[in-house]
């Protein structure tokens, strides 16, 4: 190995200690508390050294982001890989996502947080971009499911592109997490079990789509059912909703 090619792996290594540092803390003190003189402290750096990385907290948070997503991207091409009709196979993306958020509940509030505007826009080009291609497999499982459904006859776009359709279904998604993990939001308002309604929304939306076959949301055991099917045959996970 030559002296550049050390220096870039060597480079590469303490960017994943203070990666690492700054999870563990989050994980200690919450997301907000976390301060860069504290990450540079726990990896016994100076606090210049952290800033040659990262040139700001905003660019470390995003930087977190990227660092799990192969993770969460794992799930979704299990799902998309999976033996079971095009729409059991788009609802299976919503029950990865309730098992990834079952599983880094820290880094999935984290996931929400980057996204306003107060970090994403304070973040430099590059790391945004980094993010985005780190994420983008997850959108691209979701869109080849939805040629995939068009092409046999399972879903009829009606002038809706591929893009436009799969907008629904995250949208619903992102805005049941952000509820779930924003604290005592739920219990203010008792909702009950809001997994299981967000799969029935999920369910009604898909209906309302016309994607075959139709299925009756409002048989709780038959969702029940699929849910925990796609767990524990795709995901290797006890039905967590």
């Amino acid at each position: 190995m030559g002296t550049r090619e050390r220096r870039q792996r060597e480079v590469a290594e303490r960017e994943q200690l203070f990666l690492d540092a700054a999870r563990s803390l989050i994980r200690e003190d919450g997301l907000l508390n976390l301060q860069m003189s504290r990450v540079a402290e726990k990896c016994d750096y100076a606090v210049g050294t952290l800033y040659q990385h990262f040139v700001s907290k905003e660019d470390l948070l995003v930087a977190l982001a990227s660092d799990q997503a192969q993770e969460r991207v794992d799930l979704f091409v299990r799902v998309y890989r999976a033996k079971a009709s095009t729409r059991d196979r788009m609802l299976g993306f919503a029950v990865a996502d309730i098992v990834y958020a079952r599983r880094r509940p820290e880094h999935f509030r984290l996931l929400q947080f980057v996204f306003t505007d107060v970090i994403w826009g304070a973040t430099p080009p590059a790391r945004r971009q980094a993010c985005m291609e780190a994420h983008a497999p997850l959108r691209q499982a979701a869109l080849d499911l939805i040629d995939e459904a068009i092409g046999a006859g399972d879903l009829d776009p009606r002038g809706l592109t591929p893009s436009e359709i799969c907008l629904a279904p995250w949208a619903m998604s992102t805005g049941l997490h952000a509820i779930v993990h924003n604290e005592g939001l739920v219990e203010q308002h008792q909702f009950a079990e809001p997994y299981r309604l967000m799969l029935r929304y999920i369910n009604d939306l898909l209906n309302g789509l016309g994607w075959k076959p139709w299925t009756d949301s409002t048989d709780a055991a038959a969702l029940d059912a699929l849910a925990e099917r796609l767990c524990k045959e795709v995901l290797h996970e006890s039905y967590c909703a």
